[in-house]
């Protein structure tokens, strides 16, 4: 029998703060006597450049930037679950594919959300399941309540205009029943 309890590491995402899969992560740790790991990457941003090729003026330090997104990860944590020092805030500079996968090595379960931006890229979650060393529970967005992302909104209104004109094609003046 191994000293190290029971492990779950909760990616919590930056912009939709992964509130249920901190709680199903957290309620996963608790039932098996274990910890629980709230992980977010991170990465200082490329200074922006002025016309004459120079950085501009401002530029964030690190230990700055490093520290906002430290409080910002504990404020999302602390919103979801309450305080409770048992949960390991932990931030890691660096992406967040790779961050997640180094965390799984020491884990029995990590627990994200879908990825909802198509920069993340759509096999994100896939990849994950077949990198990581241990078991991964990825929270569907109808399970975690978001709403629907720009991308899947267009990509319905479109589609469902589709079906309508194809449906409607040649037919002049033909109406769908209306549905009561």
């Amino acid at each position: 029998m191994s000293d190290v309890p029971y492990t779950v590491v909760v990616g919590v995402s930056e912009t939709s703060k992964s509130p249920t899969a901190l709680t199903w992560a957290y309620a996963q740790a608790r039932q098996n006597q274990g910890r629980i790991i709230a992980l977010r990457a991170w990465r200082m941003p490329n200074p922006q450049a002025t016309p004459s090729g120079t950085p501009a003026s401002r530029i964030s330090r690190e230990e700055d930037m490093e520290r906002a997104a430290r409080a910002s990860l504990e404020k999302d944590v602390t919103d979801t679950l309450g305080y409770d020092p048992d949960v390991e805030i932990r931030l890691v500079r660096g992406g967040k594919f790779k961050s997640l996968i180094e965390a799984a090595a020491e884990a029995d379960l990590m627990v994200v959300d879908a990825p909802r931006q198509l920069l993340a890229g759509p096999m994100f979650a896939h990849r994950l399941v077949y990198a990581a060393a241990c078991p991964v529970v990825v929270m569907p967005p109808r399970i975690s309540e978001e709403p629907p992302s720009v991308f899947n909104r267009v990509a319905g209104a479109i589609g469902r205009s589709v079906i309508t004109a194809a449906g409607t094609a040649g037919r002049p003046g033909y109406r769908p029943p209306l549905i009561h």
